[in-house]
């Protein structure tokens, strides 16, 4: 039961992610102008990289 739990919330937080970077683009897009970057694709890939090896 833990372990379908702790696979939903690092889901829920790999989608919430997700829309945090689409929302963000605008931003991050005006931000690199001024040589600073939103580590938003390092998130997604930590997030999704754990719920893959929460899945196996």
């Amino acid at each position: 039961m833990a372990a379908r739990l702790y696979t939903a919330t690092i889901f829920a937080l790999y989608q919430l992610t997700l829309l945090a970077g689409i929302v963000l683009l605008p931003v991050a897009m005006v931000t690199e102008r001024f040589g600073v970057r939103l580590p938003v694709d390092r998130a997604v890939e930590g997030l999704n990289e754990a719920y893959e090896q929460s899945r196996e």
